[in-house]
């Protein structure tokens, strides 16, 4: 397989993460555009005996850091910003899917990308812990978390939500 099919292969799982990670279909195509352009600059620095999936991750989690740094958006939303907290839907598999989204966009960023990383793309700690750029261990406990708060928001339960004071 050529370096291109190689990277082509991999746009489906790239906009499917991007898509987690961003909530909005066009920042999520923006940003697989701007990983997949980053990637074949940096082609050279990419070793064929390490995964591509990991290191094209990576790249995507630096790019959504930065951008978000640029933006100066904070991690954690504000309790008075949300209107209610999702909770578990009985009226089919599209209302929980969608209270899914809802309770991943609540966990902050930390945790949701070694969520989706482990959980929905099925990397290892090891793998997840290269993309991005923090030991296995935190990747560990990270994953412990954000399962845990995960779960408190889809069972209804009141999650503390955290702000960030500037000093």
């Amino acid at each position: 397989m050529s370096s291109r099919d190689a990277i082509v292969a991999e746009i489906p799982r790239l906009r499917r993460y991007a898509r987690a990670l961003t909530g909005n279909a066009d920042q999520a195509d923006d940003l697989v555009q701007d990983t997949l352009e980053r990637a074949l600059e940096k082609w050279r620095l990419w070793h064929s005996a390490r995964e591509l999936r990991p290191w094209l991750f990576s790249i995507m989690h630096n790019l959504f850091v930065d951008s978000r740094r640029r933006a100066g958006r904070i991690d954690y939303c504000d309790a008075d910003e949300l209107d209610e907290v999702p909770q578990r839907s009985q009226a089919g598999d599209a209302l929980e899917l969608r209270d899914l989204d809802r309770a991943l966009a609540l966990l902050p960023t930390e945790q949701r990308e070694v969520l989706l990383l482990v959980g929905l793309e099925e990397l290892s700690y090891a793998e997840a812990a290269r993309s991005l750029g923090v030991p296995q261990g935190t990747v560990m406990s990270r994953l412990s978390r954000a399962r845990s708060r995960l779960q408190s928001i889809l069972n209804g339960e009141a999650v503390p939500q955290l702000k960030v004071v500037k000093t």
